[in-house]
């Protein structure tokens, strides 16, 4: 009897698969747009599950919460909420951060407390001022419009050189993947058992079938490539359909 490949396998939430989530902080999103002044850092924390750290904040009322830490910020430093100095850190609406600066955390919606450009080291650029909208650019290089009282976080977000850090061992691998859900190393479909996978076995890896993926194929199956048929792309390029 054959076996689920790793890509439909990762939902199942085997042991291998699954985050631990008593060792997480929780949802970490922008405080609600009610609380206005400035807070203080009094902490810069790692988060097992994510990729940049996590600054605790004490509010201006007394109480503490968690933001994602930008890159310089430091344990001491004074951030503001709602209104205030454009300053590393602070949580504005874009109405009042100046275009050229970088931001992060970007709201889809205003008050969502933040959906874009949360990863270490991903920013955004605020571009141009519109009548009641922001142009920003994303990391991917998209130029999107948001609302002007939708909030983001002035600065990059901190972790940047997480990628360029040497692993130097396997086991650092292990556990540094294992509260991310996700296997540390990879093995190639064709270099497996027939058993194992629809690619696997023969006399050399090969996948000796087509690769790609249709459009139409239901979601669980739809993992892979995705590229259309040689004829479709063929008649696009000629001018479209005929």
């Amino acid at each position: 009897m054959g076996k689920r490949i790793i890509s439909r396998r990762r939902g199942a939430g085997t042991g291998t698969y699954r985050s631990p989530s008593h060792r997480h902080h929780g949802p970490i999103y922008h405080p609600p747009a009610s609380l206005v002044g400035e807070g203080k850092v009094t902490g810069i924390v790692p988060a097992p599950g994510r990729t940049a750290p996590v600054a605790e904040v004490t509010t201006p009322d007394g109480g503490r919460l968690r933001i994602l830490a930008t890159a310089g910020l430091a344990t001491g430093d004074t951030i503001v909420f709602g209104s205030g100095k454009v300053d590393r850190g602070a949580i504005l609406p874009l109405a009042v951060i100046p275009d050229g600066t970088l931001v992060s955390n970007l709201e889809v919606k205003p008050f969502d407390g933040g959906r874009l450009v949360r990863a270490a080291g991903a920013s955004a650029l605020v571009v141009a001022h519109a009548a009641g909208e922001v142009t920003v650019q994303l990391p991917s290089g998209t130029f999107k419009q948001f609302l002007a009282t939708c909030r983001a976080e002035v600065g990059a977000v901190a972790g940047g050189g997480r990628g360029e850090r040497p692993i130097i061992k396997a086991g650092k691998k292990v556990w540094g993947t294992r509260s991310l859900a996700r296997a540390a190393f990879k093995v190639r479909g064709v270099a497996m058992n027939p058993v194992n996978h629809p690619f696997g076995g023969g006399a050399h890896q090969h996948v000796g079938r087509p690769s790609t993926v249709k459009s139409g194929t239901w979601p669980g199956a739809k993992v892979g490539r995705f590229s259309r048929s040689a004829r479709r792309r063929g008649r696009r390029g000629r001018g479209g359909a005929r």
